[in-house]
């Protein structure tokens, strides 16, 4: 009984908020930075009604939609193993395992967790495998909106190295924290194969499930967590799957391949769908802040790109007037984030809006938006560092488009090429 008692006590003081900038250290005097993490969407998504009213008269023909990137998965696990795959930004010594049941409902557990290095599809690298332990205990119940942080796990990560990450699910268990979009695979498999050096005829879906953060202990003064905090662009939507190619996981490798940079670690938190304003796709911004930023351990830098879904909500037709927000309101919205961001001694780059011409929708007042935002983004000065985006994109015969050869064809969504545009577009002087 005390021994379950004092390890719901740990549990407890795990899942206790503090800034970014605290409860950083560990034991040996070395600190931890997050080297991957996920955002997880709350929110229902905001679909568009079916009485929406048709698209412009001069708007162009549609294109087929993109082929959605998600991948169904169960809404239910019973008896079964989950093995997801994360790649590191930075590498470290040691690292710990974030799980996080923030959407409520029942209590969560996990008869076993295990990581290893990733082998080839659902395989792990042979005698890499972990036991997680949580206070000592192998097995781990997140009740309704708690958070739990592993013990430390004795096995160096490279940068840059791919992690397999099973969960057992013992009981019956709706999948109720996930981020749908997780582009690297996850693999179902039947019983408790946690441990298993390869899945026998797995599931694939492209999710993660309850899994928030992948922490390093490093002891390098010179670095930190940079977030990337947005919406679907910064999510990776239009990027090849597995090939870790949206502009955050470009980002971590150009910083990588630099000595003076390799303290820096990436993290992405954007969410498909995601708005500054209003609760879509996950909460709004300036309302996931807190967890999906301060709560991260060693975070100096947010790289903020957000804003296209709110203008888009604005003028999509037969969407309700109640969704509507006006230049103003997006620019004191992120305003407001840079504000609390430096209240714990975080520094913000702002990322301009990039080209959305070709969409079906498309109109001149949301244009007028777009450019207002760019404008202020680019001049306000509240931003320590800007990052032009919009320039990196567009294409030089309509800049109000985005490039051809970066346009998958839904004219929004940037593909690999683009994503490679924009992560070399951020100047890596600003980090150190």
């Amino acid at each position: 009984m005390l021994r379950g008692l004092a390890a719901a006590i740990a549990l407890g003081v795990a899942a206790l908020g503090g800034s970014a900038q605290a409860q950083t250290q560990t034991t040996s005097g070395a600190r931890w930075i997050e080297s991957w993490g996920t955002a997880q969407p709350l929110s229902p998504p905001l679909r568009r009604p079916p009485s929406a009213g048709p698209a412009p008269a001069n708007a162009p023909a549609p294109r087929p939609p993109l082929p959605s990137p998600m991948v169904p998965y169960p809404e239910t696990l019973s008896d079964q193993t989950v093995r997801m795959v994360v790649r590191t930004s930075v590498g470290g010594p040691r690292f710990r395992l974030e799980f996080s049941n923030a959407a409520g409902g029942p209590a969560v557990t996990f008869g076993a967790v295990h990581a290893a290095l990733r082998g080839k599809e659902s395989a792990i690298v042979t005698g890499t495998d972990r036991v997680v332990t949580f206070g000592g205990r192998r097995d781990l119940t997140l009740f309704p909106g708690a958070k739990a942080v592993s013990d430390p796990i004795d096995m160096p990560v490279p940068a840059l190295a791919e992690v397999a990450v099973s969960i057992y699910l013992p009981q019956s268990t709706p999948v109720n924290t996930v981020h749908s979009l997780g582009l690297n695979p996850a693999y179902i498999a039947a019983g408790n194969v946690a441990g298993a050096d390869q899945l026998d005829a797995p599931q694939l879906a492209r999710s993660y499930f309850w899994l928030a953060g992948v922490s390093v202990a490093t002891s390098r003064r010179d670095g930190g967590t940079i977030v990337a905090f947005g919406d679907s662009i910064t999510d990776g939507y239009a990027t090849t799957p597995g090939a870790h190619a949206s502009w955050p996981d470009l980002l971590a490798a150009r910083l990588q391949a630099n000595p003076r940079t390799r303290g820096w670690s990436v993290v992405n938190t954007g969410i498909s769908g995601n708005r500054i304003l209003k609760a879509g796709a996950g909460d709004a911004a300036v309302a996931r802040f807190d967890e999906d930023v301060l709560a991260r351990p060693g975070v100096r830098w947010v790289l903020l790109l957000e804003g296209i879904n709110d203008i888009n909500m604005s003028i999509i037709p037969g969407v309700p007037d109640s969704e509507d927000v006006t230049a103003d309101q997006i620019i004191a919205g992120l305003e407001q984030i840079v504000e609390r961001a430096h209240l714990h001694g975080i520094k913000v780059a702002g990322g301009t809006i990039m080209a959305t011409k070709g969409l079906p929708f498309y109109s001149a007042e949301g244009e007028a938006m777009r450019q207002a935002i760019n404008r202020w983004i680019r001049t306000s000065g509240r931003f320590d560092a800007v990052i032009d985006f919009d320039a990196a994109t567009r294409d030089p015969a309509d800049p109000l488009r985005l490039r051809p050869d970066f346009d998958p064809g839904d004219h929004v969504h940037p593909n690999d090429a683009a994503n490679r545009a924009m992560a070399d577009a951020i100047d890596l002087g600003m980090f150190k």
